[in-house]
Formats: structure tokens, C-alpha cells, sequence
């Protein structure tokens, strides 16, 4: 078991060695994107990566305050579902209500892989693979529709 400052390391370690691997992947605008803090233009929808000893995954939060925003933002994504899962390379896990670390709920579409150990090296390479799969077509999709989700919530 690691340390709170080994751990602290290895975090930093891998997010600045994936920030490398996804330096010369533009979005699909044609402009540079800090991969790592995805700018959704909504506010309290986020785009959050994730890799531990369970797995990785990319998760789409949707957390206004007000419930009523978040379940219009939530019903737009289930009627753009068939356009979003086109350009994933996996099925996504759709979450109307999900309790975050803090238990506040949210709704949550993600894509996770349980192959993959952060700690084990053997993983760091394909676990930066899926990732960048995910971002890239998770950006294909957002760049073009996220209009409609920056327009619900002004």
C-alpha cells in the first residue's frame, strides 16, 4: 500500500504523462484543449476522468443545484443518445440518479473499462489509449451539440 505521498505521485505522474500523450490531439473545433480540464461551457456539467486499481473511465456529470435543470439537461442527452453512442467506441452507463463522492446526486453517463490496474505498468499505455478513445469521440460528439446544452441552461 502506498503512502498518502507516494499515492500524491503516482496521481501526479500519471496525469502529467497522459497530458503528454494527448498533447497533439486537437478538438474536433481545430483548436488546442486542455484535455485533462475539458471546458463543457455549461455550467456544473462536467467532464471527469478516472484510473485506479478498478479500472478506468471517462464520466459525463450533469449537476446543476436545481433538479429541474439537471433533468432537462438529462433528458436532451438520453434524446441525443443514439447520436453520442455512434461516436463512442463503447456502450455507455447511463445514471438518471447518482450518488457522487460527496452523496450529492447527479446524473452521470459514463464509459469505464474494469480491465486495467493504474498501478500495474503494463496498464498505463492502454489505459491512456482508451481514454484518448473516449475523449476524442466524446469531443466529435460535444463540439457538435453542445449549443443545445449551453442554450437550456441561459
Amino acid at each position: 500500500m502506498l503512502s498518502k505521498e507516494e499515492q500524491r505521485q503516482k496521481n501526479t505522474e500519471f496525469w502529467e504523462g497522459f497530458k503528454k500523450f494527448m498533447r497533439k490531439n486537437q478538438s474536433a473545433n481545430g483548436k488546442r484543449m486542455n484535455w485533462l480540464s475539458y471546458k463543457t461551457e455549461v455550467k456544473d456539467v462536467y467532464v471527469r476522468l478516472e484510473a485506479n486499481n478498478r479500472g478506468c473511465a471517462l464520466h459525463f456529470d450533469i449537476q446543476p443545484k436545481d433538479d429541474a435543470v439537471r433533468e432537462i439537461i438529462w433528458e436532451q442527452m438520453t434524446e441525443l443518445k443514439v447520436v453520442l453512442e455512434q461516436e463512442m467506441p463503447t456502450e455507455a452507463i447511463w445514471n438518471e440518479r447518482f450518488f457522487n463522492d460527496a452523496n450529492k446526486e447527479i446524473s452521470r453517463i459514463s464509459w469505464r473499462s474494469d480491465s486495467f490496474n493504474y498501478f500495474s505498468e503494463d496498464d498505463i499505455r492502454p489505459i491512456y489509449f482508451f481514454l484518448k478513445e473516449h475523449l476524442i469521440g466524446f469531443d466529435r460528439f460535444y463540439q457538435e451539440y453542445k449549443e443545445i446544452l449551453i442554450s437550456l441552461v441561459q
